[in-house]
């Protein structure tokens, strides 16, 4: 059982001596600095507000202010000096003694070798690029080390003395550490996976993706209207014509294939990325750069897309379906494989991989600038706000999806493609583009 530290209740007063007295001048000095700090009003007391935006502005996740705040045990939600001294006193015993647990040769600092072996002796797997990347979040001074102070500083607005609560505020309380993007599948640590968190993960993604692509259903099929038709259709004439065919839940025909590929889509790609990532590492310790998740990323959902592609053909062509033309799911793939055969699953394949390239390129770059120029205007681990990784990840995949579209439309049209169509060396990739420039330019 890992050791538990925890403060007694009933040894907090109610109203704690002001200890400014007992205090080393530079302790003094410190956490008057730090009061003064927290104290964003100025009134002399620090509330859940202060804190709150003292702590995003020190990369610190906000919705630990309420957790501190109980932790002090203030009756009237506010701290005076006196009590926030008092409260971190007794808080620096407590990070003083997990530091010497974890400070196995007691040289006064905790290395890479004593950090791993202290994480294993509580039963939390740490690999070693993590445990670089948890140095590198605490040191300050670069040596890889982390001194008591480095620690205490870190430390000191953590809401818990358990050390397992103290581990969990160590690894996640900052928000652009980890630098994930809209494309690429996300890392997990080895405890993570151990722990069954990344299916939670995926699990979780698959049901929001459900629910916005079912809300979403009728614009998609819009879009496949739009992309399909020769003529330049106004948006209103196409949505009418949709409604009048096949009534209001026609505007959903191809959703149920939309949301059952997004499971094995999703599991394919994941178990891919992690596939590829320990070929790209091989024997390194060290993360993966931007360029090499990019690698990881991109041929991850090109072996995904090959294999739930039948899936992305058989949604095409149920979204242009008329009434009464299929039956269901399988009734579509069976018509389809028994007049136009196996390969006509792959129509519009080559364009569908070629566009996965810039369109993972350019979100991931774009995305990534936008989150330096904000780690330059701001703290360097504050939180972004909702409406900021909003907009970040908004621009990002619009611009991928502007670049990679041309190939997007090649490929829609080569989906709804029937077999006496197919034949037409009109309709190849490259007559195709050509057919495109002169409907739109010409």
């Amino acid at each position: 059982m890992p050791h538990r530290t925890k403060i007694d209740d009933d040894s907090i007063p109610k109203h704690p001596p002001h200890y400014l007295h007992e205090l080393p001048q530079e302790d003094e000095e410190r956490l008057e600095k730090l009061f003064s700090l927290l104290d964003k009003n100025g009134n002399g007391r620090i509330d859940i507000h202060d804190l709150s935006a003292a702590l995003r502005e020190h990369g610190v996740h906000h919705g630990y202010a309420e957790k501190f705040m109980k932790s002090t045990q203030s009756i009237t939600g506010e701290l005076s000096l006196a009590d926030f001294i008092y409260y971190v006193r007794e808080h620096e015993k407590n990070l003083r003694l997990h530091f010497s647990h974890l400070d196995k040769n007691k040289d006064g600092k905790i290395d890479l070798e004593e950090l791993i072996r202290a994480f294993s002796d509580l039963g939390i797997p740490l690999e070693r690029g993590e445990a670089t990347n948890l140095l590198q979040r605490m040191d300050q001074d670069g040596s890889l080390n982390i001194s008591y102070d480095e620690w205490r500083d870190f430390l000191l607005l953590a809401p818990s003395n358990n050390i397992q609560d103290l581990i969990t505020y160590w690894r996640h309380s900052t928000y652009l550490d980890i630098g994930e993007d809209m494309n690429v599948p996300d890392d997990f640590t080895q405890s993570e996976m151990q722990t069954g968190m990344w299916w939670r993960h995926l699990a979780a993604g698959g049901i929001a993706g459900a629910v916005s692509r079912t809300c979403t259903a009728p614009l998609d099929r819009l879009k496949v209207f739009l992309q399909v038709q020769p003529s330049k259709q106004k948006i209103k004439d196409c949505f009418i014509h949709m409604v009048k065919e096949g009534g209001v839940t026609g505007l959903w025909r191809g959703n149920g294939i939309n949301v059952l590929k997004i499971a094995p889509e999703s599991a394919l790609k994941f178990a891919a990325y992690e596939q590829v990532k320990r070929l790209i590492k091989g024997d390194s310790k060290n993360q993966l750069a931007i360029y090499e998740r990019f690698m990881a990323g991109a041929l991850a959902g090109a072996i995904s897309q090959t294999a739930i592609y039948p899936m992305e053909v058989l949604k095409t062509r149920l979204a242009l379906r008329k009434t009464g033309q299929y039956k269901s799911i399988a009734d579509a793939a069976y018509k389809i494989y028994v007049t136009e055969g196996l390969m006509s699953f792959y129509r519009g394949y080559i364009p569908n991989i070629l566009g996965i390239v810039p369109y993972a390129g350019i979100d991931l770059a774009v995305y990534e600038t936008l989150k330096k120029k904000y780690i330059t205007s701001h703290s360097s681990n504050e939180q972004p706000s909702f409406w900021t990784l909003l907009a970040c990840g908004s621009v990002s995949s619009t611009l991928g999806q502007m670049c990679s579209y041309p190939l997007a439309l090649v490929r829609t049209r080569l989906q709804a493609q029937g077999k006496k169509y197919y034949i037409n060396r009109h309709l190849t990739i490259l007559h195709m583009f050509g057919n495109l420039i002169n409907l739109v330019f010409f």
